[in-house]
This record gives C-alpha cells, sequence and structure tokens, in this order.
C-alpha cells in the first residue's frame, strides 16, 4: 500500500459520512465566527494537509489552493479551489510552488510529522511561499494541554508545544501576532457535537482555559 493509499483508508476509517458532514458544520461555524476575521476576502490562500477542504472551502478568499497527499481532496475541493496533491517535504516540489500566498493555513498536521528537522522545514517552505507581510494561521493540538489524548490517534508522532512552536516560528523569522496557546478543544470525536454550542464556546473564552487543548497562533512574515 502506497502513501496515498494508506492516508486515503486511514481518514475513511477514522471518520465516516455523518462525522464528516457534522466536523463540516463545526467548520463552517469555526470559519465565519472566527477564522474569515484573520482572512481578508481578497486575498490568495493556500490550506496545507487540508485533507476534507473543511477550511478551504469555507473561507472567502480572491484565490484558493490546498496541498495534501491525500488524492481524494480533489472529490471534496470546491471548483474554486486548486488542489495539488504534492509533498512539500521535497525540495523539488517547493520549488514548484508560487512564492506568493496572502495567508498559508495549518490545521492539525505538525504531530503527523516525523520529527523536528521536518516540521522546521515545513515552517520554512511557509515563510518561503508568503508575501512580505503575508500571514501563517495555525491551529494545533497542543501537547501540554492535550498530553493525556495526544497518542490515541496512530499517526500522531511528534509532540509539540505553543512555547516550543512559538520559539522555532520566531527563530526562522516569523513575528507572532496572536499566540492562545488553549483554543478549541482537543478532538470532536467520539463526543456531542452542536454548532450552536461551538458558536457560543467562541464568544465565551474564558472556557477555552478549561477546555481547550489546540492552540491558536497567527504569525505574519516581516515586510
Amino acid at each position: 500500500m502506497n502513501p496515498e493509499e494508506y492516508l486515503s483508508k486511514l481518514y475513511a476509517n477514522r471518520f465516516d459520512y455523518k462525522q464528516r458532514k457534522t466536523k463540516l458544520t463545526l467548520w463552517k461555524v469555526l470559519v465565519n465566527f472566527f477564522l474569515q476575521n484573520h482572512v481578508g476576502r481578497d486575498l490568495i490562500v493556500l490550506d496545507i494537509g487540508g485533507g476534507y477542504c473543511e477550511f478551504i472551502n469555507q473561507i472567502q478568499a480572491r484565490e484558493k489552493y490546498l496541498i495534501d497527499l491525500n488524492p481524494d481532496s480533489k472529490e471534496f475541493a470546491n471548483s474554486d479551489v486548486k488542489v495539488i496533491n504534492i509533498d512539500i517535504l521535497s525540495i523539488q516540489n517547493q520549488d514548484f510552488m508560487p512564492n506568493y500566498f496572502e495567508v498559508i493555513f495549518i490545521s492539525n498536521f505538525f504531530e503527523h510529522l516525523n520529527s523536528k528537522e521536518e516540521l522546521i522545514e515545513v515552517l520554512r517552505f511557509c515563510f518561503n511561499h508568503l508575501k512580505p507581510g503575508g500571514s501563517l494561521l495555525v491551529i494545533q493540538p497542543n501537547f501540554k494541554y492535550s498530553y493525556k489524548e495526544y497518542y490515541d490517534f496512530i499517526d500522531h508522532k511528534l509532540p509539540i508545544t505553543h512555547i516550543s512552536l512559538q520559539e522555532i516560528m520566531q527563530t526562522i523569522g516569523f513575528f507572532i501576532n496572536v499566540m492562545i496557546p488553549r483554543f478549541l478543544p482537543f478532538s470532536t470525536k467520539g463526543r456531542p457535537a452542536s454548532p450552536a454550542l461551538l458558536k457560543l464556546y467562541l464568544k465565551l473564552p474564558f472556557l477555552w482555559n478549561f477546555l481547550g487543548g489546540q492552540m491558536f497562533i497567527k504569525a505574519s512574515k516581516p515586510v
């Protein structure tokens, strides 16, 4: 089984149709009531590892791109999303990509990397392919607050905290605009999910300190 087939089978097994439909409604709320505030509607946006296209399909932007190894991503992408099935850790593929993105979004991706060296390579890719003044938005499980559940998913490999991620991002050259160590709950899998509750949750940041297992970071490339 090649890596693409493995990913397709793994995620199909992890989230059935009903779960994916529920996730989509939650992503709509997250985009409309939080993420769109950080993404201008006239910008060029890249989603890395966007899988089922929950973010990139919902976000409003002038141009939209998705990078993912999973070949099924093309089936889920809207017609205005350009899907690119490449491995960004490949130098050859990095040279192929344009350097004009104004926003890069990454959600639940870093924990799947094999090493700190791969994390550095992905962050360098983002830095190099953002326009000056462009933003990198990251939603990521925070090992500091989710260590009990972190390895419940077989493909979670690299533990990352908001402190370690901030350190490496600043070392690469990013400026940290927003840092929320505890943002969303760790996972929706196996838990009741309600768009109305998520909307309320996003309006009550004090709850994040009790329930948040994922971080949110907005970083920018200096002009």
